[in-house]
């Protein structure tokens, strides 16, 4: 992991102001049909089910419960969207858990077929924050989605969560190997990000990269 600052102390202060402002949930969408206008910059967070990505949404904007966190796996199937600013000045999208073990096969499939054609037809969509739990680094569940987002030509970047359940040597080793795989995709961030919402690791630069997204 390197000790090289990610992001400037002015970058973070600006994007800390910008989610200490307005954000709220605008609408789910449970297909492409029922989808808002893309009228602005939108970065979606993806991951498999129960990586914390509720958690680490609620924890990105200062808001206990934004986001529904579930001990459900799979509990979320529609795509979530939340207006950031006021005015408005971005969209953030909470994409539907993957890889969960249990749900009926019909279910898998009407996921991948939102998921993806979300992915390939949204012009506004500026970048995937693909979520990792970083006790088990990538799995083949995951690269499942990292191969998606590399066919669809869709910016990504990978952002580890729970690094405060995991050793400080065991961190910089899955944080190592992650960003060697990162950096041999092709619509990758060659930088990676390592998180923890209980705690608060990362946060700042995870914003940081929300508002480097958009532009």
């Amino acid at each position: 992991m390197s000790d090289e600052p990610a992001f400037d102390a002015e970058t973070i202060e600006a994007a800390r102001k910008t989610f200490a402002g307005p954000v709220t949930f605008l609408k789910s969408a449970p297909a492409l049909e029922h989808l808002p206008e893309p009228d602005v910059p939108e970065v979606a967070f993806a991951g498999r089910s129960n990586v914390g990505k509720s958690s680490l949404l609620n924890a990105l904007t200062g808001r206990n419960s934004l986001a529904r966190t579930s001990v459900t796996p799979g509990r979320t199937q529609e795509l979530n969207f939340f207006d950031v600013g006021e005015p408005l000045r971005f969209r953030l999208v909470d994409m539907p858990g993957y890889g969960f073990a249990k749900a009926p096969k019909d279910m898998v499939r009407k996921w991948r077929y939102l998921v993806n054609d979300f992915l390939r037809g949204r012009d506004v969509l500026k970048r995937v924050l693909v979520l990792i739990d970083s006790r088990h680094g990538i799995k083949e569940v995951d690269r499942e989605i990292l191969d998606m987002l590399d066919g669809a030509a869709v910016s990504y970047r990978i952002v580890l969560t729970k690094t405060d359940k995991i050793k400080a040597t065991e961190l910089a080793e899955v944080f190592a190997r992650t960003e060697a795989e990162a950096r041999k995709r092709p619509a990758a961030h060659p930088d990676i990000l390592a998180t923890s919402s209980e705690k608060g690791g990362g946060i700042p630069e995870l914003r940081a990269a929300v508002i480097e997204a958009v532009g």
